[in-house]
């Protein structure tokens, strides 16, 4: 969206489809923008799809472990980025947020210049905010200038996103004022806690988080802008690493800001969320999409904010939902 901003007419490959842009993928005349993952490239090409796109500017914004039907565990997944930064060129830049598995990959061998993305204590790019929610951001260069971002995203990961996107701009060429500008336009992408209606004054959002972090910070997010307002998640235990219960100890942790959470477990697995979540009155689990429904339709009331997280369909719940507390 800045390189747009600034005219330069990207291309791009997204997997969110923003409401800036009339969809996922275009061509373009300009700089080419991929947004990618370690997930492997085809059945018959099990390297991760992220080697193919040889970028010469490179973000690694986040590195954890996920995927679990693919990798064993987090170093099989720091192998395919060490491969991912072996191809990024010796005149190319690689901008790594701080943190321990992306300085694990980078002391494996480096050949290109890197510039760090993180907060006070960084060197390179960093933020500093005052404002819990992350509407409001000041964006610091490693040349010790600001600019600040007042936009309608909020949440912690926004901001990290936010830093990642300027340094990026920043390096082909674009003004740091300017790119902090046409963040604050930017409208955001669809499935990131896309408010969907707010029928009766209950406001329903969906978004696309399906792995405790990311649970974590939309919540956490939801959470400072908020306040004191009823926060009611509704989580599906829907990709494979979910399934597999690989997070199981990390999914209470990462919803402790929710007044209320609803989770759907889908049968046959060989674990249960309620082994943990039993314990805990405000959580619910069901194996039904139908009574789940049912169940939020009593519990919810005036000003609450319903977050449904899953990174499919749900089963159609969000619009039976909407129909629901409209009537």
């Amino acid at each position: 969206w800045i390189l747009e901003c600034e005219g330069y007419d990207p291309g791009f490959l997204i997997g969110g489809l923003p409401d800036d842009f009339g969809g996922s993928a275009r061509l373009g005349t300009g700089p080419f923008v991929v947004e990618a993952d370690e997930y492997d490239s085809a059945f018959f090409d099990k390297r991760s799809k992220f080697v193919h796109y040889k970028p010469s500017t490179l973000i690694i914004n986040n590195l954890e472990f996920d995927h679990a039907d693919i990798f064993d565990d987090l170093s099989a997944i720091q192998t395919q980025f060490h491969h991912l930064i072996r191809c990024v060129p010796g005149n190319g830049k690689i901008m790594a947020r701080e943190g321990s598995a992306i300085n694990e990959v980078l002391a494996r061998g480096c050949w290109s210049t890197v510039a760090r993305l993180g907060s006070d204590k960084c060197e390179d790019w960093r933020l500093a905010t005052t404002d819990p929610s992350c509407r409001k951001i000041t964006i610091v260069s490693p040349l010790g200038e600001t600019a600040q971002i007042d936009w309608n995203l909020i949440g912690q990961h926004n901001a990290d996103n936010a830093l990642a996107s300027v340094a990026a701009a920043c390096e082909l060429g674009v003004n740091l004022t300017a790119a902090c500008r046409a963040l604050n336009r930017f409208q955001g992408v669809k499935r990131r806690l896309e408010l969907l209606g707010a029928p009766n004054g209950i406001r329903v959002y969906d978004d696309f988080a399906h792995h405790p972090t990311a649970i974590r910070s939309t919540i956490d997010g939801l959470r400072c802008a908020v306040g004191g307002q009823r926060i009611i998640a509704v989580i599906e235990l829907r990709s494979n690493t979910m399934k597999r219960g690989v997070h199981q100890l990390d999914l209470l942790p990462a919803t402790e800001n929710a007044d209320a959470v609803y989770w759907f477990e889908p049968t046959g697995l060989d674990w249960s969320i309620s082994d943990t979540a039993a314990d805990y009155d405000h959580h619910h689990v069901f194996h039904c999409t139908q009574q789940l429904h049912d169940a939020l339709v009593v519990a919810t009331q005036g000003q609450d904010h319903v977050v449904i997280m899953s990174n499919g369909s749900f089963g159609g719940l969000h619009r039976q939902l909407l129909q629901s507390l409209s009537q």
